[in-house]
């Protein structure tokens, strides 16, 4: 019960974050997003409409074409979700946010929408909009879920800068980038994994001193040079970025001619990283810590 509560207080202040850079700061400065939310922008800025009643109307068809796609709590936080979004949107108004300096507004906007979506992840709710049509691009058309998110981004984003500028438009693309960002470093903190692959005749010393230089475990399997048709040992380790270099030194030392490889991880879980107490979050990946597309 108690993770129930902290998961509904945690969607509803993502969304009311959200809500606050929508209505201080990206109105105001006539910016515009991606997602659900650029499409309620356009009709807003082009009509005059409601934006929290179109974002509402729109992101209620998304949920109902994307019932089957959804586990059932996941349907549940994201309803919460959709009517918070809209309930904040029109009724919270804190003043506006116009700074002298252009720059300014898309980083405010950026870091503000970027921290309300990482907070909703964080608990366990999910932004429905476009990452519904993501996953049906994704099964139909074979699109990556990302790849669809850029596209449909894209499509929502030509059409708005026809309305606010070329101008506002580059700005928008800026508040994007900044989205992201802000919404990596909630979700995997200042100090992200690296997966690290080598290949070397030198395995068992080059493991004994990562294992005794860095605290990690470091798993060999066995592998084949379909070139050289030699057996190889490969070594895997997950790492995080200020290990890295101390890594690269310990290699270099021992054998300089090994095959390495580094990988970003987007999340590790397990013994000596973060634990998932609760696997249901994390059933559709598409709608949890992959997305960053906006409500």
């Amino acid at each position: 019960m108690r993770e129930i509560v902290i998961s509904i207080l945690l969607v509803l202040l993502g969304n009311l974050i959200f809500a606050i850079a929508i209505n201080a700061v990206v109105i105001p400065n006539q910016l515009g997003e991606g997602g659900i939310t650029g499409f309620s922008l356009f009709f807003l800025y082009v009509f005059g409409w409601n934006n929290a009643v179109v974002s509402f109307i729109a992101n209620t068809i998304l949920l109902i074409v994307g019932w089957t796609y959804l586990e059932k709590r996941t349907i549940i936080y994201t309803l919460l979700s959709i009517v918070a979004m809209s309930l904040f949107l029109q009724y919270v108004n804190i003043g506006t946010f116009v700074p002298e300096n252009t720059l300014v507004a898309p980083l405010v906007a950026g870091f503000l929408i970027g921290l309300g979506i990482g907070i909703v992840i964080l608990g366990n709710g999910t932004t429905a909009g476009t990452d519904i049509i993501a996953l049906i691009m994704n099964k139909y058309l074979g699109i990556s879920v990302s790849r669809a998110f850029l596209i449909l981004d894209v499509l929502i984003l030509i059409p708005l800068t026809f309305v606010i500028g070329l101008e506002k438009g580059v700005l928008t693309i800026g508040t994007l980038l900044v989205t992201s960002q802000t919404l990596s470093f909630i979700l995997e903190g200042s100090n992200p994994r690296k997966a690290v692959t080598i290949i070397s005749d030198h395995h068992e010393e080059i493991a004994t001193r990562l294992t005794k230089k860095l605290d990690r475990g470091v798993t060999i399997m066995n592998g084949y040079g379909f070139y050289t048709k030699h057996e190889k040992h490969i070594i895997y380790i997950v790492i995080n970025q200020r290990q890295l270099l101390t890594l690269q030194k310990i290699i270099h030392e021992i054998d300089s001619k090994a095959f390495v490889t580094v990988a970003d991880i987007h999340q590790v879980t397990g013994e000596g990283f973060t634990f998932f107490i609760d696997a249901e979050a994390v059933e559709n990946p598409a709608l949890t810590a992959g997305s960053v597309s906006e409500p």
